[in-house]
């Protein structure tokens, strides 16, 4: 956890206060940046951190995809769009063949793709230890899910400091249930370590 921040709407340009705000005097940023669906959001991470690869997450492209999609077709279509982001490189991504495919029935899940492939063929710059790690930010959302069951039935806050403090508490039990190590962590630190030398912390 990196902080807590309040904010009336959750938009890019809030989200760039909070980049500038995490920013070290000379620091080049974190190594990758994993983004859930907030327009102009990558874009101004880019900004702030130029050096920062920036990622839209897999499995909110998928599921927006799927939303177009009958239940008759769903199997098939999740297994045409896996076949992509499962590809070993980009050039093996074959989103044209995706979109000749079905791009006449469900033409909104070929364009989307289209509009943010520079911002997910990122993901193929890492070889599988790291994809493994790095493909959803449904770790953070499950965060975001427990502290909105704390705000949901009250109607409103004395001030922000009373609400920050109830985030606090709640996120010490939260963090309790963190046991468990990352699944293939190790790995993908050492693949981590292989791929940006120069960046990462040295003993």
């Amino acid at each position: 956890m990196l902080g807590l921040w309040i904010a009336q709407t959750e938009g890019a340009k809030f989200w760039l206060q909070v980049g500038h705000r995490n920013q070290e005097p000379g620091g080049t940023g974190y190594l990758h940046y994993l983004c859930g669906w907030v327009k102009g959001f990558p874009e101004d991470i880019e900004t702030v951190f130029p050096k920062s690869a920036v990622r839209l997450c897999i499995v909110h492209m998928v599921r927006y995809s799927l939303h177009y999609v009958s239940w008759k077709l769903r199997k098939a279509v999740a297994a045409d769009l896996r076949a992509i982001y499962s590809a070993a490189t980009v050039a093996e991504a074959e989103l044209a063949a995706f979109a000749e495919k079905w791009g006449e029935a469900y033409p909104p899940i070929v364009q989307s793709w289209r509009r943010n492939w520079a911002h997910l063929i990122p993901f193929f710059d890492y070889p599988l230890e790291i994809r493994k790690v790095i493909y959803t930010t449904i770790a953070i959302e499950s965060v975001n899910m427990n502290l909105r069951k704390i705000t949901k039935n009250r109607g409103a806050f004395p001030s922000d400091d009373v609400l920050l403090k109830l985030f606090y508490l709640a996120l010490q039990d939260i963090s309790q249930k963190w046991t468990m190590p990352i699944r293939d962590w190790k790995a993908a630190l050492n693949r981590f370590i292989i791929q940006f030398d120069d960046r990462m912390p040295q003993p």
